[in-house]
């Protein structure tokens, strides 16, 4: 059997066209609790970009399980899952409905009704304590899961995938951390697990895919779920289904299941060769976790490390990694940021994607491309004007780029988006854009190309903001995009009014080079706006454990040679940090200077813009020209 990750593979007698998952995640795209037309359209580019097996938003078997409030109903699903299996099927993908229950990691903040658990144990995120669910609520469950099945079966779908993930009901019967039960739910914690396998195997008939996700380790030993318990669960459900993903996580590290790029990207590639070990060729195991690279999964499937290759956040940032694979070319990268995959959030915002401007957009109608080429300068090489410059050309457009530093990318190679900067420069350079570096232009040169009928779009950045505390002679106040020039002194200050990522980055970075750092912010935590990326308490550990001293609730007074005073917001006590130099990562300013009469502005010289912001700006820009 070949193992080729752009190669067929079948599973329970139905053929996939590639050994590659889009996995099951959040999307904030339902309508009520239903599928969506933006889910079909967002599921069929995935399968058009070659995905091998397409897994659905996990829905909810019990309405009284509304983990958010897009979350999927499988009751309600049905229609939603036959057009999104008509529309993948037309490009060979299969599909499965993702099926599960959250138990007491849901809310219920919808419901108004008590969470339901294996036992009276909390959540340690939301704190809630549910109820210990009778026999009759787990037959309750039980029978969800069957109907869930019969109606996935129906409305033409591949299989289901049952969740025993990190935030799911089964898994927590399976875990001590949460099922203490004395009845023999508790006493066999796999029996829910073995009978809900056999309620779904029987409404999904056969020659339909019955997969299983289980988290395999709950990073917990003291009493969770650990390698050794997981490999006795697989050996014991293998016969039962056609495929088994191998996650990780559990109450206390759900982080653990999708996390950054502070993670390595292999986190998971051990403990799925344990599992796969363990079935012993019984049933085809999926390994998943930070897979982001092909290079990366042809090395798992050549080293018999999984069979298949779930690859979500890769195909957010290039739906198209499959064919770009199969052509020779290298896919969009996706840098692990978490920051526009990750959606559990109260705003409820739609899937999107740092790299991708136009992850879960893609229903929306685009206007063709031009009947007539136009000679266009772009001022700028930032993630901005890389990307209006890269969609400009694809769309037939003569693209000029011009960047006055010696790289392209700007301040955001400072801050972890490399690969994707270096892949947005060669596609410009592979689609004829005339990329020219070292090149500083005036207002009078802007002027002069607009003149001659170029349209010209200024991406030129930011400038620093004026302090708002006294530097005196001698104190140095630092931008950070000045840190590879060399920093003065061996004790630095780290000043983060924002709470982001790059003061954060920063701190670590310069600790690492083995210096003396303090981060300080008039918040009382550490990178305060790290939440919704799953990483703030994975950045305060790291700053704990690299000796970078934090001063919470304060704000820099001065900059001095002899050091930095900072003052507690609340008391006015004042701190001296002794030969220190700061570098401000505030907020900086748009840069105006070439934004004149016939040009067009995107990114932060319009605004102080996330590379996210910047990236869609400018290729919404690029569209509509």
């Amino acid at each position: 059997m070949t193992h080729t990750l752009t190669g067929p593979v079948t599973l329970a007698g139905r053929t996939a066209p590639s050994r590659v998952i889009f996995g099951p995640h959040e999307t904030n795209l339902a309508e009520g609790r239903a599928f969506s037309d933006r889910h079909v359209a967002y599921y069929a580019r995935r399968a058009a970009g070659g995905a091998g097996i397409v897994v659905t938003e996990i829905a909810s078997v019990h309405g009284l399980d509304h983990p958010y409030e897009r979350a999927p109903l499988a009751e309600r699903c049905g229609p939603g899952w036959s057009r999104i299996a008509r529309r993948c099927h037309v490009h060979g993908a299969l599909v499965l409905a993702g099926l599960g229950h959250t138990g007491l990691q849901g809310s219920s903040a919808w419901t108004q009704a008590p969470l339901w658990g294996p036992s009276r144990v909390p959540d340690p995120v939301g704190r809630e304590l549910p109820m210990e669910m009778t026999v009759g609520e787990i037959a309750a469950v039980t029978a969800g899961f069957r109907a869930a099945a019969q109606m996935a079966a129906d409305a033409g779908t591949d299989g289901v995938e049952l969740d025993a993930g990190p935030t799911s009901l089964l898994r927590q019967f399976l875990s001590g951390l949460t099922n203490r039960r004395d009845d023999r739910y508790g006493t066999d914690r796999v029996l829910l697990l073995r009978e809900v396998l056999a309620a779904v195997r029987d409404a999904l008939g056969p020659g339909r895919i019955l997969a299983l996700r289980l988290s395999c380790d709950e990073n917990a030993p003291w009493g969770g779920i650990t390698p050794a318990d997981a490999a006795e669960v697989a050996r014991e459900v293998a016969p039962t289904v056609d495929l088994l993903t191998v996650v990780r996580g559990g109450p206390f590290t759900p982080e653990t299941y999708r996390p950054d790029a502070h993670t390595p990207a292999g986190h998971n590639d051990e403990l799925c060769r344990t599992m796969r070990g363990a079935v012993g060729g019984t049933v085809p195991v999926a390994v998943q976790g930070g897979v982001v690279e092909p290079a990366h999964a042809r090395r798992l499937l050549d080293g018999r490390v999984c069979d298949l290759v779930e690859m979500t956040r890769a195909q957010i940032a290039d739906p198209d990694l499959v064919g770009a694979v199969r052509a020779g070319r290298e896919p969009r990268p996706c840098v692990r940021c978490n920051q526009g995959c990750l959606v559990r959030d109260f705003r409820n915002p739609p899937v999107g994607c740092t790299a991708n401007a136009e992850a879960g957009r893609e229903g929306a109608p685009r206007p063709p491309d031009p009947a007539r080429a136009r000679d266009v300068l772009v001022v700028g090489a930032g993630p901005a004007g890389l990307e209006a410059a890269r969609v400009l050309a694809e769309r037939g457009h003569r693209v000029t780029l011009v960047e006055r530093e010696a790289r392209t990318g700007g301040s955001a190679r400072a801050t972890g988006y490399g690969a994707l900067l270096d892949w947005s420069t060669a596609r410009c350079r592979a689609l004829g854009v005339d990329v020219r570096t070292r090149v500083t232009l005036g207002a009078s040169d802007v002027a002069s190309a607009g003149a001659s009928g170029t349209d010209v779009v200024v991406a030129v950045g930011s400038v620093p903001r004026p302090p708002s505390f006294g530097v005196e002679a001698g104190g140095v106040r630092m931008d950070p995009r000045d840190l590879s020039d060399g920093v003065p002194g061996a004790c630095v200050v780290v000043w983060d009014p924002s709470g982001g990522p790059i003061a954060v980055g920063v701190a670590e970075r310069l600790a690492a080079d083995g210096r003396e750092v303090h981060y300080a912010t008039p918040d009382p935590i550490a990178g305060s706006r790290l939440a919704p990326t799953g990483d703030l308490v994975g950045a305060n550990t790291r700053l704990q454990r690299a000796g970078v001293i934090r001063h919470l609730g304060v704000r820099p007074v001065t900059v001095a040679a002899d050091g930095v005073v900072l003052e507690d917001r609340v008391s006015g006590a004042r701190t001296r940090v002794a030969g220190a130099v700061l570098v401000d990562c505030g907020p900086r300013l748009p840069d105006r200077s070439l934004c004149g009469p016939g040009t067009v502005s995107i990114g932060d010289c319009v605004a102080p813009r996330t590379v996210r912001d910047a990236i869609r700006m400018g290729h919404d820009l690029a569209v509509s020209m």
